[in-house]
């Protein structure tokens, strides 16, 4: 038996004693509505809510002995500190300043008396520093998220999970990537199988670490990253897992948008009762940019984490609807006489609802700015209330695609 598949299936075996498999379930709806066999590995049903303690597991089991640490402000720290509980290792977490504090309390309740937390840094990577300095002053062990083979091999256990349940592989994976952990350790161990299915990586548009170094033929750092799908916005994909990533067909990466995947997150939270963070939901999300390639097809999606704070909810929305284009924020020039608001608000359509008013300032002596929220039934009806707009002589600046003035303003 090749090595490769040796040690992930121990790993695998080995996790056994401390948490079950996640299921792999098929979805009807998902089946119905791409027509395909929709299958999800459903990572978000972890003890943590995510893949991350595998990784964690696998590496933490390989010390030792002595104290481990960790740079994280979300999946990776809380699966290091259920681990430490579990394992009964001492383990500091280090967290950014920043980090909201659901999180913190919930990285504590999972390590319980085996872990202490340290808040340091306004930035991961001032947290990040900060831990791998102490580390190196007191002697105990770093934990990757992603850059390590003992967890890269811990991640592959999602991969023969999979086999087993599914009796073999599918015609297509989706698996998402962030710093290239899981794609690698699942890649690695369907590899040394000599089971290789079609695999897709998807990746968030604002985040695309794996496409980027795939152009360049090495990891690169990007300029710009998007943080909003927090869980796999990783701005330099690690090293260990491009060397196994490194021959991915650049066309096999997908890169899918921050708010389209807030449309994806809503349609699985109302319609099939699932709660999945942003980048849990990224695989499924890639769905729709598959089209007729997945049609009658086997497909896993990998959800890799359910962590959502409901109080992004509302942000969830907003960013969905102005991907549809059923919501626009507009800077309107108003006169400043009676009846002029009247003479807008007349323009509106038996589907336009305002959703925000807010008086902004005088910008002549004569003329107001006010922002003003819409809400609309389809893209079709902005159309026509904007030729209205216009037919009626009113000044206006459509702020909705705008990120600058939207991060300003809105």
């Amino acid at each position: 038996m090749n090595e490769v598949v040796r040690a992930a299936e121990a790993a695998t075996e080995a996790m056994r004693a401390v948490f079950p498999p996640t299921p792999l379930m098929r979805n009807d709806y998902l089946s119905d509505r791409f027509g395909a066999d929709i299958w999800l590995k459903r990572e978000d049903l972890t003890p943590v809510r995510s893949y991350k303690l595998r990784g964690a597991f696998n590496a933490m089991r390989k010390l030792d002995g002595g104290r481990v640490a960790c740079a994280s402000a979300g999946n990776h720290a809380q699966g290091v500190a259920w681990m430490c509980r579990h394992l009964g290792v001492d383990g500091t977490i280090f967290m950014p300043v920043t980090t909201p504090g659901q999180k913190v309390d919930k990285t504590r309740l999972f390590g319980g008396d085996r872990v202490t937390i340290r808040l340091v840094g306004d930035f991961f990577d001032d947290t990040l520093a900060a831990a791998r300095a102490w580390c190196a002053e007191s002697g105990a062990a770093f934990l990757s998220p992603f850059d390590d083979p003992d967890v890269i091999e811990g991640q592959a256990s999602v991969a023969v999970e999979m086999v087993e349940q599914l009796g073999g592989v599918p015609d297509l994976l989706v698996v998402p990537v962030g710093g290239g952990g899981l794609s690698a350790g699942m890649l690695s161990y369907l590899r040394a199988r000599g089971t290789v299915p079609e695999i897709r990586y998807v990746e968030p548009l604002g985040g695309a670490s794996l496409a980027a170094a795939l152009a360049a033929g090495k990891p690169v750092t990007l300029d710009r990253l998007d943080n909003f799908v927090d869980g796999a916005a990783v701005a330099r994909i690690g090293a260990k897992p491009f060397e196994i990533l490194r021959h991915v067909p650049p066309q096999h990466v997908l890169r899918v948008p921050e708010n389209r995947v807030c449309i994806t997150m809503q349609e699985l939270l109302n319609i099939e009762g699932i709660v999945l963070e942003p980048a849990g939901a990224l695989s499924v999300d890639a769905l729709r940019d598959l089209g007729p390639e997945i049609s009658g097809r086997r497909v896993v999606c990998v959800t890799t984490g359910g962590n959502f704070d409901f109080e992004r909810l509302p942000d969830v929305k907003e960013r969905g609807m102005r991907y549809a284009g059923t919501k626009k924020y507009f800077v309107l020039r108003l006169p400043q006489r009676p009846g002029a608001l009247r003479d807008f608000l007349d323009l509106l359509g038996p589907q336009d609802d305002i959703a925000r008013f807010e008086y902004l300032k005088k910008s002549a002596r004569n003329f107001g700015s006010v922002l003003i929220g819409i809400e609309s039934g389809s893209p079709e009806a902005f159309a026509a209330l904007e030729a209205r707009m216009e037919a009626g002589g009113f000044a206006w600046r459509d702020l909705s695609d705008d990120p600058m003035l939207g991060e300003l303003v809105i």
